[in-house]
């Protein structure tokens, strides 16, 4: 009968199937990992290159909705700021000239004088204002010959005046609507790239039956970048909108409040030239005549 015998000393164990050692690392004979081999799946040369974060190249991975969501917002925030920084230097002009035209107005001059200095062709809504009703003064004071005003006058004024305020106002706000459009609509143009992307991310893990985050986290940032974009563009036109919405009613404030005390002026100067005798000076004269 045949007996197995066991392997001498010298010899060396037998590896175990389907393991084998794997040049500067890998597995031992037992089959543990060395110190330095590298782990699947990991950033070695032959690992999945890192997607890169910077905008440029979020953009071009992107899918060509993502691009064309990407590209409006970019073009939404350009306008954006291009509207504010008008408004804002436009507005620091206004109220630095309305400074200046109010220190004119009030320095004791006369009125017509003023009038001839500033010409036809006003640079600012206030010098507007005064100018219409200047006009309209002269028109009646020329036609009438300053001597019968009729008593309508005041009234015309007061029309001229909120007609050149309002279109004046009208166009300090133009272009106001945009800003106020893109803070509400942009945050949910980015959201709607956004939800496309991670469509587009669902739908590549079911082409490639992959659920590992190389393959879900490219398509997640460039779809969440398209939401930044949004945020980007909608929040400083928000704060812009309210800012420059102040800062043109305290402008109209001061074009009403000088309207005011303009139409004022003008209607004392209407009753000093139509106000009739006063009572005690007709008996008198009647007396005299007695």
């Amino acid at each position: 009968m045949v007996q197995a015998e066991p392997p001498p000393p010298s010899a060396a164990p037998v590896s175990p199937a389907g393991r084998e050692s794997l040049p500067g690392g890998g597995l031992d004979a037992l089959g543990a990992p060395t110190p330095g081999a590298p782990l699947a799946g990991g950033g070695g040369a032959g690992g999945l290159a890192a997607t890169k974060l910077d905008p440029m190249s979020l953009f071009w991975q992107a899918d060509i909705i993502v691009k064309g969501v990407m590209l409006m917002l970019v073009l939404a925030s350009v306008w954006s700021w291009a509207i504010i920084i008008d408004k804002v230097t436009r507005l620091k002009m206004l109220f630095r000239r309305a400074n200046a035209f109010e220190d004119r107005f009030w320095s004791g001059g006369s009125l017509d004088d003023l009038y001839d200095r500033l010409g036809p062709n006003p640079k600012d809504p206030m010098t507007s204002l005064f100018i219409a009703a200047m006009r309209e003064w002269r028109r009646a004071t020329g036609r009438e010959g300053g001597a019968g005003l009729s008593a309508s006058l005041p009234q015309r004024i007061d029309r001229v005046m909120q007609i050149t305020m309002s279109r004046e106002l009208d166009g300090l706000e133009r272009r106001l609507g945009f800003l106020a459009s893109t803070g509400s609509v942009a945050p949910f143009v980015g959201l709607f790239g956004t939800v496309w992307g991670i469509m587009n991310s669902f739908h590549a893990i079911g082409m490639s039956k992959d659920t590992s985050l190389a393959t879900v986290a490219p398509g997640i940032a460039e779809a969440l970048f398209a939401t930044a974009i949004g945020l980007v563009a909608a929040i400083p036109a928000v704060v812009a909108y309210n800012k420059l919405s102040n800062d043109i009613d305290a402008y109209a404030r001061r074009l009403e409040t000088f309207a005011g005390e303009f139409s004022a002026i003008l209607s004392r100067q209407i009753e000093e030239r139509t106000s009739p005798r006063p009572a005690h000076e007709r008996l008198s004269l009647d007396k005299a005549d007695a």
